[in-house]
């Protein structure tokens, strides 16, 4: 074990903004104490915003699922359906294209297109869906897919990663959310998802996303049997490609959710294993800007923890949200509460954007937004007196 004066000298250089490695991040991970873990990572935080360090973010965004057929079977998924399953389904573009009207009329700026590998659709899919929500709604910014679903339409079309990349981007794609990273290193990423591509694949295509002018978000998903080293593993792999191209605009770790999968629960990581996680990527991730909090996973109090941990975005209000949800993530919430939550937390709220412009700060409780209706997993596609579509009423969120 690492001598206590060495954690501190580590802690202390990377607090001032100095490189740690994978060995001393992984140290940090392991033995450091919670509470100047989250102090060094929070002076990371207020330097690289200094003058915004008052600030944490949201965003308004929906999540929409176009099927749930899917030809992976990753055991961690309680979402996907085989497909040639009963259960299978898929949405037309009409019905996706009402969804996006109701984002625009809560003031959503972002839509996640998130679904399974469908064994049908190519490329070709993907433009087509891309283009049609461009054209009606071109405010809206489709932060959508990863490398994994690239690897999938490019093999159903014939045509290489770089290819699929060109013509989505160019049918409409503004940024890759980054799905599909779960476990980048091998031996968890065969354990959890052996049908999906390696972990260096899919670095491979986000590299190639990122030299062709296309960013993207990373994420982890955490406890399903990986190791600390190699969750610290995870985080090099992802600094490695992120100092080659500076594409990697935020890391987002999640937390598996137990229910309705293969895995059925047997590892899970705790929520003081989040919280040091979060700290040691923003002390590791120097590269990358932002670290956002997962309190869909993890949930608000978490969430809201995360901000003191290095964390600088707490995330989105998804007004619908079915994959993680499927699994037993049964945190709710709405744009009130996200306010609250970051206000509470000693900073103050910005509404922002897919890119972190701030769009709207909420400097004064005494302006804060009040429309009830923007509120996370909406199952609502109709609103009342919307200009979208008029004739259409609310439906419960109950």
């Amino acid at each position: 074990m690492t001598e206590k004066a060495d954690l501190t000298a580590v802690l202390d250089r990377a607090a001032e903004g100095g490189r740690i490695t994978p060995e001393e991040a992984l140290e940090l991970y392991r033995h450091a104490p919670l509470h100047a873990l989250g102090q060094a990572a929070d002076a990371v935080r207020r330097r690289r915003y200094a003058g915004t360090e008052h600030i944490a973010t949201y965003i308004i965004e929906r999540n929409i699922n176009y099927t749930n057929a899917c030809v992976t079977a990753c055991k961690f998924c309680a979402f996907y359906a085989a497909p040639k399953s009963d259960k299978v389904w898929t949405r037309d573009l009409d019905d996706i294209l009402r969804r996006c009207a109701e984002t625009v009329e809560l003031g959503g700026t972002q839509i996640m297109f998130q679904g399974g590998h469908h064994p049908d659709y190519g490329v070709e899919y993907y433009e087509e869906h891309f283009a049609a929500i461009k054209a009606a709604y071109p405010q809206l910014v489709i932060h959508s897919l990863g490398a994994s679903e690239v690897e999938h339409m490019a093999r159903i079309s014939g045509v290489s990663a770089e290819d699929a990349i060109r013509r989505i981007h160019a049918a409409g794609l503004d940024s890759f959310a980054g799905a599909g990273a779960e476990l980048l290193p091998e031996r968890p990423r065969k354990a959890i998802a052996p049908l999906k591509e390696s972990g260096e694949r899919w670095l491979e295509i986000m590299e190639l996303a990122h030299r062709l002018g296309v960013e993207s978000t990373s994420t982890m998903l955490m406890g399903t049997g990986e190791t600390n080293a190699e969750r610290i593993e995870h985080l090099r792999m992802i600094r490695d490609v992120q100092d080659r191209t500076g594409g990697f605009r935020a890391f987002i770790p999640y937390t598996y959710q137990p229910q309705n999968n293969a895995l059925k629960g047997r590892t899970q990581a705790t929520l003081f294993e989040y919280l040091r996680l979060i700290a040691v990527a923003r002390l590791f991730l120097d590269n990358v800007a932002h670290i956002q909090g997962s309190w869909l996973t993890v949930g608000k109090e978490v969430g809201q923890l995360s901000l003191h941990y290095g964390a600088d975005d707490l995330g989105s209000i998804m007004l619908e949200e079915n994959v993680v949800s499927s699994a037993g993530a049964k945190h709710r919430s709405n744009r009130t509460e996200i306010i609250d939550l970051i206000r509470k937390s000693g900073r103050v709220p910005a509404q922002r954007t897919t890119t972190y412009e701030h769009i709207l700060v909420h400097d004064d409780p005494a302006n804060d937004p009040v429309d009830d209706h923007v509120v996370s997993h909406l199952s609502s596609t109709a609103i009342e007196g919307g200009t979208a579509h008029p004739e259409l009423k609310i439906l419960s969120t109950n």
